[in-house]
């Protein structure tokens, strides 16, 4: 496989742009080689700046369900920039997403949208914050909420972990209210309800960030009524599952209400989107009705409510969309699972909707702690091996893989006969 302009595109980058990407995972460092330039998408392709033509199970990392080029959603843009791309100011068509949204979400009554999940989750925890009128938080480790400073945190020493930052630049006394548990383990809750003053809860209900691990529905079930009985605020981040896992998320799983959602990707059909939606209670207290203050100068910005809206729509409009989807994530996984069966490979899998994740590990993993217990180096290799044959996998063993509807049966076949032959060199 010929990199030879992506060999130099990543050379040139590197003087101008720190560490030659705009993402850190984009760099490539856990995957090991250099990023792969691209230079354009086909439904469920993207081909590089040399030619070279991958089968997308990246697909932006989440919001192009289906797939690069979409024409519904491309036309949608087209004719929204037609009438200017940004005006700082209220347009019809924010409303028109805020009532699809909240259509799918009884529950849910009053919505702001923002230009990316980290602003969205940030918001959704001053608002939990301003409303329980208490500081400390609780998040998951493995669980990941965007770069802001509560929440950059590692875990301390001790069976109550308060938080500690994990990078430079983040003040302690930031970090000291965030209290971190571990996924599916009640009891760990607990500790930090005791230990804190607890305002609020944030958890991905279908985990994204530690490749894909479920939290179970006892689980979150139990972790609801602790957060209704210590008056503390549920947060759901479904930046990535939400629209993805299925049409309304694990709401559409699982049937439990979070006190507030976090959205993305999806509802931004491929532009910078998103969204905190919660009870009239909870939104009420939200700048200008209320005192807690939140804003964006590009926040509902007319041209990706447009390609949000297309999206949506269309999604709404394919009934069996996400049965199709899942088959094929299902048949994929399924595949893989049995070659590595026969190469004496551990292999485990989740699958939830057009979401997949695979673990070479013993058993499969419940929470961060199990997944860090698998082969990393394994990972680096069949990522590097599979990309040779044009399957462009997430370059990190710690992030979900995504279905499009673009992805025929004969993709997915290719797929599992590739890492066929990738098993021998695992």
């Amino acid at each position: 496989m010929n990199t030879q302009n992506s060999q130099k595109l990543f050379q040139e980058a590197q003087k101008y742009i720190v560490g030659g990407v705009n993402s850190p995972v984009r760099a490539f460092k856990s995957v090991g080689g250099i990023p792969i330039f691209i230079k354009k998408g086909e439904g469920a392709y993207i081909i590089d700046e040399d030619g070279n033509k991958y089968l997308d199970f990246i697909q932006s990392w989440g919001p192009l369900i289906f797939g690069h080029c979409d024409k519904d959603i491309e036309n949608s843009i087209c004719q929204a920039v037609q009438n200017g791309t940004s005006f700082g100011a209220p347009t019809a068509i924010e409303t028109e997403l805020a009532k699809e949204v909240l259509e799918l979400f009884p529950y849910l009554d009053k919505i702001r949208f923002v230009s990316s999940g980290t602003e969205a989750t940030m918001s959704a925890i001053r608002v939990a914050r301003g409303v329980s009128g208490k500081d400390d938080i609780i998040k998951f480790k493995g669980c990941y909420h965007g770069h802001s400073d509560s929440l950059l945190v590692s875990a301390g020493s001790g069976a109550v972990t308060f938080g500690t930052p994990s990078s430079p630049g983040v003040p302690a006394d930031f970090t000291k209210h965030t209290l971190l548990a571990d996924y599916n383990d009640i009891d760990s809750v607990k500790k930090c309800f005791e230990a804190g003053n607890v305002g609020c809860v944030i958890i991905e209900p279908i985990a994204g960030n530690m490749s894909l691990v479920p939290a179970d529905k006892e689980f979150l079930l139990e972790l609801k009524a602790l957060c209704k009985e210590n008056g503390a605020i549920l947060i759901f981040d479904e930046v990535m599952s939400g629209f993805r896992a299925s049409l309304k998320g694990s709401y559409g799983l699982l049937g439990i209400e979070a006190d507030i959602v976090t959205f993305g990707k999806v509802i931004g059909g491929g532009m910078p989107v998103g969204a905190f939606a919660g009870k009239a209670e909870i939104m009420r207290q939200l700048s200008p009705e209320g005192p807690i203050y939140q804003a964006g100068t590009l926040s509902g910005n007319p041209v990706a409510m447009s390609a949000g809206l297309a999206s949506l729509k269309k999604l709404k409009s394919n009934e069996n969309l996400y049965t199709e989807l899942q088959t094929k994530a299902e048949t994929l996984m399924a595949g893989f699972a049995s070659i590595a069966k026969e190469n004496n490979i551990p292999f485990h899998y989740n699958v939830r909707g057009s979401m997949f994740g695979f673990f070479f590990n013993d058993k499969l993993p419940k929470n961060f702690d199990d997944v860090c217990a698998g082969d990393e180096e394994r990972y680096a290799k069949f990522h590097s091996e599979m990309l040779k044959r044009g399957f462009y996998f997430a370059p990190s063993a710690y992030e979900t893989g995504f279905i499009c509807s673009a992805m025929s049966g004969a993709d997915i076949e290719k797929s599992i006969d590739a890492f066929s032959e990738v098993a021998k060199a695992l």
